[in-house]
């Protein structure tokens, strides 16, 4: 059984939880846009994002990719009802950048976790 501190420990904005984004980790960002929202998580050596969409249900193009300072990205994108990712790096004492896109419309977050 799970305790209410618990659960809230793991709640991400808009209640879904990190394992239901399938990012494990504390939330670091969300950045919303009009067709959804880019959400990225960090742990003591890796970093995790996910794009989900506003409205899910209908298959559309999304992506989301995660890239770490002086690395490459890690890339997910295809025709999805819900979300793309999740997408990890390795991000000990690294920065990274993230971005997500649903139907054509995104953001990225620039450089962040420095």
């Amino acid at each position: 059984m799970h305790s209410t501190a618990a659960l809230a420990a793991l709640t991400a904005p808009g209640g879904v939880t990190a394992f239901a984004s399938g990012c494990s980790g504390r939330p670091a960002k969300t950045i919303r846009f009009a067709t959804g929202e880019l959400r990225v998580y960090k742990n003591h050596r890796y970093a995790c994002a996910v794009t989900i969409a506003k409205r899910p249900g209908v298959r559309r193009m999304m992506s989301v990719s995660i890239q770490p300072r002086g690395g490459r990205p890690v890339v997910d994108q295809g025709n999805y009802q819900r979300k793309a990712g999740p997408v990890t790096v390795h991000a000990l004492n690294r920065c990274i950048r993230a971005s997500g896109k649903v139907a054509g419309v995104g953001r990225s977050t620039g450089w962040i976790l420095c």
